[in-house]
């Protein structure tokens, strides 16, 4: 993962950072084509049930998950936008003091493009202090990018392939169900922008 990553701070909690966000979402050949689509599809077909979003940003993944899910980000800027969206959200500080952090409020957790942005240490503290609102037997999906996607954000710290969101759901006490690169086969990882890594996890 040698090479430089560009157009992007070097941050995920400032406005900068969700000004590019709305810059690169926003794009006409990304609205005209619908480019959101099949990762609508993905997340749909998976059957999450109710879902938190740890990482949520704008809210894309809540609206391709459906009514019900929740969405958590550090980012208050980010967060205004995807409620403006009509999502509900909440930064992290507003969350633990909502209703929703209760034991077995959601059947899933989705961390999509959370993990590539932390050390693994930090990265395994977050998701597990979201882990008691999930039920019993619940899932886990945890996406990340692969080469080209890593290479694009300068805010990326480490790269988050198979192997590592394997580790990283089993330290967590989660078992793998799948694993699976989307949309294109994995060869497609180092060309194209927007291949994903997904894991599939199930809690205990």
């Amino acid at each position: 993962m040698g090479r430089a990553r560009q157009d992007a701070p070097t941050g995920t909690q400032g406005e900068d950072y969700t000004r590019r966000l709305q810059r690169l979402g926003g794009a006409r050949w990304k609205q005209l084509l619908d480019v959101q689509a099949p990762y609508r599809w993905n997340l749909r077909r998976l059957g999450l049930g109710r879902t938190l979003d740890v990482g949520c940003g704008l809210g894309r993944n809540l609206a391709n998950l459906g009514g019900g899910a929740v969405g958590v980000d550090h980012n208050a800027t980010s967060i205004a936008h995807a409620r403006a969206a009509g999502h509900e959200a909440y930064t992290v500080e507003e969350f633990f003091r909502s209703e929703h952090a209760r034991p077995d409020a959601f059947d899933s957790l989705l961390a999509a493009h959370l993990l590539e942005h932390l050390p693994a240490g930090q990265a395994l503290e977050v998701v597990s202090s979201y882990l008691p609102f999930v039920r019993s037997g619940g899932t886990a999906v945890f996406i990340t990018p692969q080469e080209r996607g890593y290479a694009s954000d300068a805010s990326h710290v480490r790269f988050v392939g198979f192997a590592e969101a394997a580790e990283a759901a089993r330290d967590l006490g989660m078992a793998v169900v799948r694993q699976y690169s989307f949309p294109f086969p994995r060869a497609l990882g180092k060309l194209f922008t927007y291949n994903e890594f997904v894991t599939v996890a199930r809690l205990p």
